[in-house]
């Protein structure tokens, strides 16, 4: 077949333009879905550390509280991000709405929200119950509930203590105040919050491994015990408020 010469370069040319069109309009396509998947999948965040890494030392040291909100905190975040990404109306509602009505989620779903959005809601309330030069006796309306229900602060300490400690594997311990108003102290496995049981959390220890294992190996008590030398009794009092 005879190809004129006009004809061949015009083949010739249109080729490696179509190529070039359908190239970018393929990137222009691809970068728009890929800032819609970005948009959507960080509806929750990372809350900044409201201190230094290094403010609870020598209670909990510099390199923990780093591997333990840059880390493991984030992989909570992400992942909550992740379950939720083909469920936009759940991404509208806040991980304390999520984790209290896990029953309504759909099915496949809801482990990954157990897991993820109770570790997120359990850690942003741990930072924000520590602060730098913290702990001594506690002061306003949660001197009273301690008072009240456990009839010395140092009762308190050992019963709570001996709780986190006694929690086998992986959880946390908790000072919750139930449906019926009343205050106890509780454990919970893994990252699940005392609000998936219609319980408020006023304060609570995280009492996984990576909360102390760099520092104290093995040893659990002695972390528990070290810890309220962290407490921000003024942040555990909001709650409090927050919990009637």
């Amino acid at each position: 077949m005879h190809v004129s010469k006009r004809n061949f370069l015009r083949t010739a040319f249109a080729a490696p333009l179509a190529a070039t069109l359908i190239t970018k309009t393929s990137f222009a396509v691809a970068g728009h879905q890929a800032a819609a998947q970005t948009t959507a999948s960080t509806a929750f965040t990372l809350p900044p550390l409201p201190y230094d890494y290094a403010a609870l030392e020598p209670h909990i040291d510099r390199m923990t509280m780093m591997l333990h909100h840059d880390k493991h905190h984030q992989t909570y975040v992400t992942n909550l991000n992740t379950a939720t990404i083909k469920n936009p109306n759940l991404q509208k509602q806040t991980p304390e709405q999520l984790i209290r009505n896990l029953s309504a989620l759909p099915q496949d779903i809801r482990t990954p929200v157990q897991n993820n959005g109770g570790g997120h809601v359990n850690h942003t309330m741990f930072w924000r119950i520590m602060k730098p030069a913290g702990g001594g006796e506690p002061n306003g309306a949660i001197a009273d509930v301690i008072k009240t229900n456990f009839n010395t602060f140092a009762n308190f300490k050992e019963k709570f203590n001996d709780a986190g400690t006694k929690r086998f594997g992986s959880g946390w311990v908790w000072l919750v105040r139930n449906p019926q108003g009343k205050f106890e102290l509780t454990t919970t496995a893994n990252q699940d919050n005392p609000l998936m049981e219609n319980m408020y959390p006023i304060l609570g220890n995280d009492v996984w491994e990576h909360a102390y294992y760099l520092k104290y190996n093995n040893r659990r008590a002695e972390y528990l015990s070290a810890w309220w030398n962290t407490v921000n009794w003024d942040e555990i009092n909001t709650r409090l408020r927050a919990a009637k």
